[in-house]
Order: structure tokens, then sequence, then C-alpha cells
């Protein structure tokens, strides 16, 4: 319900936030589109109704699914706002910057999400939140991280309508007052039952422990236990973990995958894994192999079985959604669904271009499919060296 106390301190900066006239409005409530279409809600309305809804667009800083939980930069701080408001959070991706828009303005959406370039939008359509909180916390992120597709444009800003004004300034007031706390929003912390949080981090260890003795780290009875299970070479489920922590059964994700081989929250409890006993390598793994098991099943019409092994693990790195999404758009372009090199893997390359994943085969939408194409490369490779170096 909403709190009319708070109505007094917002009023304060409504201001701020109207641009218009009061008789482009005249005769009309402030919260129904003037055509009788959707409702145009403001605060009040959002708060009683429990449920904010964000416009964006997909990308590394705006949003995206990974494992079927959602991240992004600004999705995660528009989570926070939502919290401090008291609502849930509803997300509508659009293809581009005027549907965005054009969304906002229908009601489609309260809050456009999502740093939108402003000196490709005419003022007067919207009303520009946060050009200087978000701009600077996404510079700052792009450098830290030194990842240019983080990069804000020169003006950004997110938006709302002109017609939600305590919406405007209570947004407004939040990001002047949490600005500073964008990096904690939007830092993984993972906290077990016993008390201990874990932050992003990995220890790197030798690709290989002890090649004349065959040892290749210290978990290898731990990966030959369970290569059983799911009949894989101990070696590439050696290799894949590698790849996925260097060997650090206490690595944590940017994503927050967890242990050591980088299972995140969801997966776990998919596969059994608490998360008090996610950083046991024995536990992790075993996850891991029950994962492999039920891609494996899932990729059963693949019936090259080395071939499968490349879906598998593409599958494992950006969920088997985005992967099913590339075969639908392999298929469209000609290409052989069932087959990695040469075919699919041009595909997942492809998979943060808008071109691709606004494609109407496309249901997952963006991924970053160059770490996709990397890590089944990478594991490959190292899985031909140690087959080269290590009996089995």
């Amino acid at each position: 319900m909403f709190r009319w106390a708070y109505i007094g301190f917002v009023l304060l900066s409504i201001v701020s936030c109207t641009t218009k006239s009061e008789g482009d409005n005249a005769g009309q409530s402030p919260f129904i589109a003037a055509d009788g279409g959707n409702p145009h809600f403001d605060l009040p309305q959002i708060q009683e109704n429990g449920e904010l809804i964000i416009l964006t667009l997909y990308g590394p800083e705006s949003y995206f699914e990974f494992h079927s939980e959602n991240f992004g930069l600004q999705y995660m701080i528009a989570n926070e706002f939502s919290k401090s408001i008291g609502t849930s959070i509803r997300v509508d991706v659009s293809k581009n910057q005027q549907e965005l828009i054009n969304k906002l303005n229908n009601g489609e959406g309260d809050i456009i999400a999502c740093a939108i370039d402003i000196n490709d939008s005419s003022l007067n359509e919207v009303q520009y939140v946060g050009e200087t909180e978000m701009t600077a916390f996404l510079d700052s992120i792009s450098r830290q991280r030194n990842d240019s597709s983080i990069a804000p444009k020169r003006r950004s800003a997110w938006a709302v309508r002109h017609d939600s004004p305590l919406l405007c300034s209570a947004l407004k007031d939040w990001m002047q007052s949490n600005a500073k706390k964008f990096f904690d929003y939007t830092t993984i912390r993972i906290k077990t039952k016993s008390g201990r949080t874990y932050r992003p981090q990995r220890k790197v260890s030798a690709p290989i422990l002890n090649a004349a003795a065959g040892q290749i780290s210290v978990h290898d009875d731990i990966f030959k236990k369970n290569a059983i299970t799911c009949g894989w070479d101990w070696r590439l489920i050696a290799a894949q973990a590698y790849q996925e922590s260097a060997f650090d059964p206490q690595a944590v994700s940017y994503m927050g995958a967890m242990g050591l081989m980088q299972l995140m929250p969801s997966t776990a409890r998919s596969v059994g894994v608490s998360q008090d006993d996610v950083f046991n390598p024995q536990h992790n793994v075993r996850g891991a192999v029950k994962l492999i098991r039920q891609l494996d099943s899932h990729y059963s019409s693949i019936s090259d079985p080395d071939e499968r092994i490349n879906f598998i693990l593409a599958a494992y790195n950006a969920g088997p959604g985005h992967v099913d999404d590339a075969r639908e758009v392999a298929k469209k372009y000609g290409k052989n669904p069932n087959v990695w090199l040469g075919n699919v893997d041009g595909v997942v390359l492809r998979m943060s271009d808008a071109d691709f994943f606004n494609l109407p085969e496309v249901k997952h939408g963006y991924f970053r499919g160059s770490e996709t194409y990397n890590y089944v490369n990478s594991i490959r490779t190292r899985w031909n060296e140690y087959r080269r170096k290590i009996k089995k």
C-alpha cells in the first residue's frame, strides 16, 4: 500500500520531473491512456499493483538470461530500486530504442531501465533520469573489466513518462542517494548457511600437476569416479574443470557460478547440490556430471557421440536454450544443426549481434557467443593435450 507520508517528501522534487503544461492533460486521468489503451501507472498504482515493469534491450550491461536466471548490470540496479518501493520486477525486452520509447508511452512498461542514447531521441518524448549516475557507473565498470561492450554512450540515461511525476521523482532521488552502491548491487556474493561469504575470485593452478606421474590435478580421483556415470573420458572432465575454475574449488565467477565446475545457483539446486556443499569438490563434480547426463539426453538426436560432446559443452556454458536458438538459426541459414564445426559454431559467434538475437527463431535473446565458442574450443584443445600426455 502506498505510504502517504512518502508523497509529501516526493512532491518536493516533482517539478523537476514534470515538463508538460497542465493543459496537455486537461480532463484526463493521469493514469489512463488517452486512447483508452494500457493504463499509465504512476508510483502509487505501481506499488498497489505490486509490480514494476521495466523496459530494456538485450546486452551485457542491460539485460540477458543465463541458465534461467536474469542478469545485466542495469537490470540488477533496477531490481534494487523495485525492492526500495516494495514491488517485484518484470522485464519486457524491445528490439531497439524507438520501440522502448513507444512501449513506455503506450503504458506497456513503467521505466526504461536501459541507458538509452539521449542524443538520438526527442527530449520532449520522455523524461530522462540518472544520466550522471548511470554514465559514471558504466564507464567505471567498463574500465575496471577492460570491456568496451559495457561502456556507455556519450549521453545515456533511463526514462519514464511525463505523466509519472511521482515515479520520476522517486527514481531520481533513489539514484542520487544510491549511486555509490551500484557496484555493490551488481557484485555477486554467495552466502552459505555457515555464515561464510564468497565473492568473485579464482586462484589459477597449472593445467597439469605432474605429467611424469600421470597426474593432472589433485582432484583426479573425483574426476575418474564420476566420469564413469556419464560415459566420458575423465580427462575431458578434467579439461572442463580447468576451463571453469583452473582447479580452484572455492572459485566464484562474476555471474555467481560456484566451485570446481562452476555451478550456477539454480543449476546446483536442480542437480541436488546444496549451497553449503557446492564448494566441496566431490559434491560439485557429482552435480556437474548429473547436468552432463541431462544434457546428453537433451541432445540425444545428435547421433555422433563425439559431436554431441560439443553441444553438451556449449550448453553447459551458455545454457541449452541459447544453444538451441543457435541451432534453429543455423537451420534457417542452411547449416547443419547437428554439426558444431563450420555450422552451429559460426552462428554462436554471432549471437551477441542484434541482427541475430532479434530473429524470430531466437527465444532466449542475447548471449556472448564468443565466450561459448572459445569455451568449447579450449576444452577440446586441452583434452587433446591431456590425452597425449596423461594415460587413461
